[in-house]
């Protein structure tokens, strides 16, 4: 059974090869062969889609008076899978790829369009130089700057390396210590919260002296409104009596001094007796305390 895969046949001593009998062939003819799509292609007769890779069995011919460098140009053809309508393209040794010839179009040419495009200017730009000299000289002082700055720029980057060289992570790991910065963040934060709570306290003292101060000035207020109720009241009560007195004329002018005196001092006297009860109840309203008062000594 392993004598049908050897090359080599066996060819008896007595073998002539101009015995054996040609065929002839036409001078064009045509081989089937299986092939892929060479590139993404869209049928012109029903619009279906065949993808680059989708394998097919063609018909293969050598291209008639065409060829590249001495190099053949092969024809195929291929059908639709949809309508069976005949594709038909050839090799393009020139620009190593394929061309579409009939039966459909060629898709997602954009990136062999950039590239077609590429090499027309750098043609274009090449015989600009070959006949303008001093545009070669610019392309070529513009080519010097730009390795000038490559140099710089690798410069850079070398005493960057070597300052990093230099750097011993190994001793910067050792010197941070996760315990200490712990404790750093820990000591901040205490330290934060005391001075919160004393500006907090600041204020509530601040406060504190507001309200003492608004109450000192209240008391005040009271003090010298009881004064000058008492002194009208004793002033118009002193004057009723005298006018009585001068009626009856039972009692010199000079007495009703005296009199005013006596009811001033017994005035003061039930006065600071007033102020030492509003110390006590901070809740009685000074109004009702000089009403009281100027009852008693109407009735008096």
């Amino acid at each position: 059974m392993s004598e049908r895969k050897v090359l080599n046949k066996y060819y008896p001593p007595d073998f002539d090869p101009s015995k054996i009998p040609r065929m002839k062939l036409p001078k064009n003819r045509q081989y089937t062969v299986r092939l892929m799509a060479p590139f993404n292609m869209r049928c012109k007769t029903c619009g279906e889609y065949i993808y680059k890779g989708k394998k097919f069995n063609a018909r293969k011919e050598d291209a008639e008076n065409e060829d590249y460098l001495g190099i053949r140009i092969y024809r195929f053809y291929i059908k639709c899978t949809r309508c069976l309508q005949e594709i038909s393209f050839k090799t393009d040794p020139r620009n190593t790829d394929y061309e579409i010839e009939e039966g459909a179009t060629r898709n997602f040419m954009a990136l062999k369009l950039a590239q077609e495009q590429e090499k027309r200017e750098e043609d274009a730009e090449k015989e600009e130089e070959a006949t303008n000299p001093m545009k070669l000289l610019e392309n070529r002082t513009q080519q010097s700057k730009q390795e000038i700055e490559l140099m710089e720029s690798l410069e850079e980057l070398r005493d960057l390396n070597r300052r990093q060289g230099n750097v011993d992570y190994d001793s910067m790991l050792l010197k941070y210590n996760p315990a200490e910065l712990k404790e750093q963040i820990k000591r901040m934060q205490e330290e934060e919260d005391e001075n919160t709570v004393k500006s907090l306290m600041g204020i509530k003292r601040k406060i504190d002296e507001n309200e003492d101060e608004e109450l000192v000035e209240d008391n005040n207020m009271t003090k010298s409104i009881i004064k000058n109720v008492i002194t009208s009241t004793a002033q118009s009560s002193a004057k009723k009596k005298v006018s009585k007195l001068n009626l009856l004329n039972l009692v010199k002018v000079n007495n009703v001094t005296s009199t005013n005196n006596v009811s001033s001092t017994n005035n003061v006297t039930s006065i600071n007796n007033i102020i030492n009860t509003n110390k006590t109840k901070e809740s009685c309203n000074s109004l009702s305390l000089i009403g009281n008062y100027s009852s008693s000594d109407d009735s008096n």
